[in-house]
């Protein structure tokens, strides 16, 4: 079992800045994606930005130029980087991540885990 420990919500003023972490523990042997969503009230969960394995980024139009994914590798996190903030921002913001796990010394098997979600609130 993976499991992905959020943190680095809150509430902000309309274009202060947030950055979330979201960290991956348990057997893994490799990670495909990092991916994080949100989910804001009465609405579906949304892609907000993805890093892939091979280090290709994808953002949704409406964070493009305000938001920013990265990774630290070593330590199985990702991080969203959130500047210029915007009330429609507000959101609870999930991390999911895409990989492979140690099931026994010579057996793997795909995951796919979500994290507990973090509220993200803009306003004055």
């Amino acid at each position: 079992q993976v499991d992905l420990v959020e943190s680095g919500g809150g509430l902000v003023e309309p274009g202060g800045s947030l950055t979330l972490s979201c960290s991956a523990h348990g057997p893994i042997s490799d990670i495909y994606t990092m991916s994080w969503y949100r989910q804001g009230l009465g609405n579906q969960r949304e892609l907000v930005a993805s890093h892939t394995g091979a280090g290709t980024l994808n953002y949704a139009d409406s964070v493009k130029g305000r938001f920013t994914i990265s990774k630290d590798a070593p330590k199985n996190t990702v991080y969203l980087q959130m500047n210029n903030l915007e009330p429609d921002d507000t959101a609870v913001y999930y991390c999911k991540v895409e990989g492979e796990m140690v099931v026994t010394a010579t057996a793997r098997a795909d995951f796919v885990s979500w994290g507990q979600g973090t509220q993200v609130t803009v306003s004055s």
